[in-house]
């Protein structure tokens, strides 16, 4: 029986931080990892460093915002990105750079960076709240609940009060909000589990996100857990542990994000 090892990272620029993944990737050699936020147009992206460390990648981004991309040791059978599908009467935008499905032969990952949303009265959280609307009709027409599918990446929601360090005073963010808990758990009831909280149910002060603008963030734990990992049952039956690793966080030069990793025997 197989291991199968996934981890999802939102670098907050790839070539920011490839002083720091690379070495991880080297140590920790996940079959699979989810990038966000990758921040450079496709012509720029550092594919060759991910080549020499032994991994397939698949990207699509631009410059100075969003951009999503998937390395994994296996090449991928089929690879396609973006929401945008007019043959089914979706015609909103395609956001190619904010979602990347990537299917090999025993199991499918999409990896989303999902929209902030800025402030509950602007137009960018409509927009979070839309997209959340599009990504569940996206699963609807393409996946069963019963196909062993990963959804992962920056989801941009604390689903729980124990996901936020100071549930009190941060309720009403647009990232720890009912409409956007409402909105993640339409979602989520598509036939989705996070596995995270399969392995550590009730746990708080286990974040994946520490603000720069806050001091010594993560000594003094003082976090969000924002980037998920989420499987269909038959999938999630079969994870054996998920964890976070903070070492990426605490590196020099970190993005404000670190690595969420699962195991699944298959």
């Amino acid at each position: 029986m197989a291991v199968f090892r996934i981890a999802t990272y939102n670098v907050n620029s790839i070539r920011s931080r490839l002083h720091i993944l690379m070495p991880w990737l080297q140590e920790n050699r996940p079959d699979v990892i989810c990038l966000q936020e990758t921040k450079v147009e496709d012509s720029k992206f550092p594919q060759t460093e991910f080549n020499a460390a032994g991994y397939h990648v698949a990207f699509r981004g631009e410059r100075q915002y969003n951009g999503v991309a998937v390395a994994s040791l296996e090449k991928p059978e089929a690879v396609a990105c973006g929401l945008g599908d007019g043959a089914t009467g979706d015609d909103g935008p395609a956001d190619e750079d904010r979602l990347l499905r990537v299917s090999f032969p025993h199991i499918t990952v999409v990896n989303t960076y999902i929209p902030q949303g800025r402030e509950r009265e602007a137009p960018q959280f409509a927009y979070k709240l839309e997209w959340f609307q599009r990504l569940r009709r996206y699963f609807d027409r393409s996946f069963s609940p019963e196909q062993p599918l990963i959804w992962c990446g920056d989801l941009n929601v604390a689903p729980e009060a124990i996901d936020v360090h100071d549930p009190k005073r941060l309720r009403g963010h647009v990232c720890f909000t009912p409409e956007v808990w409402e909105a993640f758990d339409n979602v989520k009831a598509w036939g989705f589990l996070d596995v995270f909280r399969k392995h550590h149910p009730g746990e708080e002060q286990q974040y994946s996100f520490f603000d720069y603008r806050v001091p010594k963030s993560v000594e003094r734990k003082l976090g969000w857990r924002v980037d998920h990992i989420l499987a269909t049952a038959p999938l999630a039956e079969k994870s054996t542990r998920c964890w976070i690793d903070l070492a990426p966080r605490i590196a020099e030069k970190p993005s404000d994000h670190t690595v969420v990793l699962a195991e699944f025997k298959l």
